[in-house]
């Protein structure tokens, strides 16, 4: 029986990031993997059971980096200010660290691998983290009480608005776009205005 080999490891992963991120969850296979990584389909093998197997390893690996990432510093407990503003900045400097990874974890999300991904321990340390932490706010009055997906949209979508301008380099219209801490401070205390009481 063959070992696994942790740099050959390493390099699949990577490649396997790579490729779907550039050819899509449906182009991707376990050939072309094999071939970016310059080792024999049976290789792969050792690693996983099968392309699914390697897809949603991968993907709780990304996924379950981003949540830990996201809880540093961050408590359930934390007033609904503080609280939001630590989530901006975990979640920017998981963005700005690691783009690739950030596309493959948005390729995956609407997916049947993504709810595999969201399914993993990491990921329910996460959410009940944050459902607490809402919750508390709402009970503390310093939240305005809505619909999940309302509230999502409105205490996070600017700043992966923001973080997708900045991955491409420019903004509406094809202005040329660096994020800069003082954007990512406007468009946060705009957002406190629309969710506090």
């Amino acid at each position: 029986m063959r070992t696994r080999d942790t740099d050959k490891e390493k390099l699949v992963i990577e490649k396997a990031i790579e490729l779907i991120v550039a050819d899509g969850i449906q182009a991707f296979s376990m050939n072309k993997l094999a071939k970016a990584c310059n080792i024999s389909v049976a290789t792969l093998y050792i690693y996983y059971k099968d392309k699914d197997d390697l897809i949603i390893k991968i993907g709780r690996e990304v996924g379950d980096s981003f949540f830990k990432r996201a809880v540093i510093d961050f408590s359930s407990e934390m007033s609904f200010k503080d609280g939001l503003w630590r989530q901006w900045q975990n979640r920017a400097a998981y963005a700005m660290e690691y783009p690739t990874e950030v596309k493959l974890f948005e390729a995956m999300k609407h997916t049947p691998y993504g709810e595999s991904i969201m399914r993993s321990e990491g990921h329910l340390y996460f959410k009940e983290q944050l459902e607490n932490f809402t919750k508390n706010a709402i009970r503390n009055n310093e939240l305005i009480e809505l619909p999940l997906d309302v509230f999502w949209s409105v205490a996070y979508g600017p700043l992966y608005t923001m973080l997708n301008f900045q991955r491409e380099g420019k903004a509406l219209g094809g202005r040329p776009f660096t994020l800069t801490q003082d954007k990512i401070k406007t468009a946060f205390e705009m957002v406190l205005k629309a969710l506090t009481p």
